[in-house]
């Protein structure tokens, strides 16, 4: 018989939360003032997938 071949495990998804809109949103403090439109934002970046939105405030 020939040899057996192990093969690994693979990887879940890590994005699953986010990939149905459940991400985990934390506060970006590198910018806080929108030059083109001249009023304070609020950046948040999701800590699993990176995916940033921004909110006026």
């Amino acid at each position: 018989m020939g040899d057996v071949i192990e093969f690994k495990p693979r990887k879940p998804h890590k994005l699953g939360l986010c990939q149905h809109g459940f991400h985990t949103w934390k506060i970006c403090k590198e910018k806080q003032f929108d030059v083109k439109a001249g009023k304070l934002i609020t950046a948040y970046e999701c800590a699993r997938c990176g995916v940033r939105k921004v909110k006026a405030t």
